[in-house]
């Protein structure tokens, strides 16, 4: 078994740090700058170290963890797109619509016409298990962690995934 030097352990850490911050803060306006700033690393470091820890640099999860709340909220039905755009962290509809669909392959509002009606007596799955699941799918063969499946290039749409209540 090999050990990680001291610099090694100390990197990972203020990336974590800044993993937790864009899970806690996805929906505030965030930039790499900033990020790298709070660790004491320069944005381009800080976009390499955190590529190579998490399989895509910190904008691009940002936009996933934004992308999976929106997924989320469209599947629970009671807000417009418009509202669910605002409440995810996007400043402009247009630039929402085009995410969305580029990570997930369909638009918003076809997304939620596809979302499964809730059963009734079935109880909801775990959000963990939702969150796996229906996580987006970054075009072009870049995995969007580092446990996610090879599929050598290829991508899955995400309403291709099985659908809770669906049989």
């Amino acid at each position: 078994m090999s050990t990680l030097d001291p610099e090694r352990l100390r990197t990972l850490t203020l990336l974590r740090r800044v993993r937790d911050r864009i899970d806690r803060e996805y929906a505030r306006p965030l930039d790499v700058e900033a990020l790298a700033r709070d660790v004491a690393m320069s944005a381009g470091h800080l976009s390499r170290e955190f590529k190579k820890a998490y399989g895509e640099p910190p904008y691009s999860y940002l936009m996933t963890r934004r992308i999976e709340r929106a997924m989320a909220l469209l599947r629970r039905g009671d807000l417009s797109v418009t509202d669910i755009c605002f409440e995810v962290g996007f400043s402009s509809l247009g630039t929402f619509s085009t995410r969305f669909t580029e990570l997930v392959g369909v638009p918003p509002s076809a997304y939620r016409e596809d979302a499964p009606e809730p059963a009734d007596g079935v109880a909801e799955p775990p959000s963990c298990v939702t969150k796996k699941v229906t996580r987006p799918v970054r075009r072009g063969g870049a995995q969007t962690s580092p446990d996610a499946p090879a599929t050598g290039g290829a991508s899955v749409r995400n309403r291709e995934a099985p659908h809770f209540g669906r049989h």
